[in-house]
């Protein structure tokens, strides 16, 4: 598989983006060799999804400020442009029609989330929409999921280098596949980032300086802030 034009998809609503986030794409473009990985916030959320507390404006606005250091990360607002809600396959649907090539796309998602792969919107056909690189979250293995979803199993690849990574993926370039990283990611979710903001606590080494000072500057997540701009 050429690796010149790989690009990996991280989306999510990214109410705030966090280490966590970040984590997964640094770790996921180095062990894939990507040449960009696109973060992609959610534009009208599904019924899956919680309703973002935070604006699309604020969101997108701490994306750009956390993606200033990472080279590869560039911003999509291709959800946002979106008047349907957000659907991993009907995302994927949307770059191919943008002109992307699916054998080069990697869907970016954790080990916890993929675990649920059976319940998502277009099962099993969003699988065949890009490769997906599921990366281990703290309690949340990658190794589990062979037994999780015993199914999918002859799609799963474990990745444990990037030179591994590219031998193992010339042997198959027609089918999309599951790559495995095993890796480790810092210990935080959005909910948990919320909470803090909303007791007071501090948020070091959770989500980028730059954001948490967007935060406070705009005031986001105080208990019963609309977050509305």
């Amino acid at each position: 598989m050429n690796t010149l034009n790989r690009t990996g998809i991280l989306g999510g609503t990214f109410d705030p983006i966090h280490q966590g986030h970040l984590d997964a794409a640094e770790i996921v473009s180095r062990s894939l060799q990507l040449k960009q990985v696109l973060l992609i916030p959610v534009g009208l959320a599904n019924h899956r999804v919680i309703l973002p507390r935070a604006s699309a404006y604020h969101r997108f606005a701490m994306l750009g400020l956390a993606a200033a250091d990472y080279a590869m990360l560039q911003l999509c607002d291709i959800e946002l442009r979106s008047t349907k809600p957000s659907y991993t396959s009907l995302t994927l649907q949307r770059l191919t029609i943008a002109g992307y090539d699916p054998s080069q796309l990697f869907f970016i998602t954790g080990a916890d989330a993929f675990a649920e792969i059976t319940s998502w919107y277009d099962f099993p056909a969003v699988l065949d929409r890009s490769h997906f690189a599921v990366v281990s979250r703290p309690g949340h293995p990658v190794s589990e999921l062979h037994n999780q979803l015993p199914d999918l199993a002859n799609r799963m690849k474990n990745v444990r280098s990037a030179v591994s990574s590219e031998s193992q993926s010339q042997r198959d370039t027609t089918k999309s596949s599951i790559w495995l990283i095993d890796a480790n990611t810092c210990e935080v979710s959005s909910s948990e980032i919320r909470h803090r903001l909303a007791i007071g606590k501090p948020l070091t080494g959770l989500t980028p300086p730059n954001v948490e000072t967007y935060i406070h500057q705009h005031r986001l997540y105080l208990p019963n802030s609309k977050n509305v701009k």
